[in-house]
């Protein structure tokens, strides 16, 4: 079901921003999309906290299949990051530091040849999380629990009459940082399923009340 998932994602991608660049022949999107999730699938190990998969992918290209992504290297590879992302998610995989996607020159390389390493890195000391806000704001997180609410004493205050005094915080563990319903009354989301408490990776989404709030590596 993941790698379906994941599969339909990157033909979404080829179906709209980019269909014009990928008609005809030559190595596609998809293509990489299905060897990310295999090649993520294959070197997944088990760690502390369960299932921990590769975070950094580096695709080998031809010269000629990287010059038909020019025009849109980075955006490419960001929504490979994405579906990457969202394929472990349906595994149930973690991530010991941000999604990288990396597209570049093998000068061996055919025109459709493609190689990927995969690797299992760490954030290192600079990662910073912060909560996006969906006025784009930010919120910094820290050593402090960030409690979300309508107390204007709240890390993250919301106005959102579905959202209680004090909803849910997101607090530090040994493992990053964990998001915990403070027994409210309309229940916490990450990325759609209700949880009383959740290990956050980057790009996880928390819905309290009708509120949206993403939970951001960098």
């Amino acid at each position: 079901m993941g790698l379906q998932r994941f599969e339909r994602r990157l033909e979404r991608l080829v179906e709209g921003t980019f269909s014009k660049a990928f008609r005809g022949g030559g190595l596609q999107p998809v293509e990489i999309g299905r060897r990310v999730g295999r090649e993520m699938d294959t070197g997944r190990t088990l760690g502390v906290r369960g299932t921990v998969a590769p975070n950094r992918f580096t695709i080998w290209l031809s010269r000629d299949d990287l010059e038909r992504f020019s025009g849109f290297h980075d955006a490419l590879a960001r929504e490979l990051a994405d579906a990457a992302r969202e394929h472990g998610r349906d595994e149930g995989y973690h991530f010991e530091g941000l999604i990288e996607v990396s597209l570049v020159l093998d000068e061996n390389a055919r025109q459709s040849d493609l190689r990927i390493d995969a690797e299992i890195v760490g954030g290192g000391q600079g990662t910073t999380s912060t909560l996006v806000l969906p006025d784009g704001g930010r919120v910094a997180l820290g050593d402090e629990p960030a409690v979300i609410g309508r107390m204007p004493e709240c890390a993250v205050p919301l106005s959102d009459p579905q959202v209680s005094r004090r909803h849910a915080e997101v607090r530090r563990d040994e493992f990053g940082f964990r998001v915990v319903d403070l027994g409210s009354t309309n229940g916490t989301q990450v990325n759609g399923v209700v949880v009383k408490e959740h290990s956050l990776q980057d790009g996880d989404v928390i819905v309290v009340g009708a509120t949206s709030l993403r939970y951001q590596e960098s």
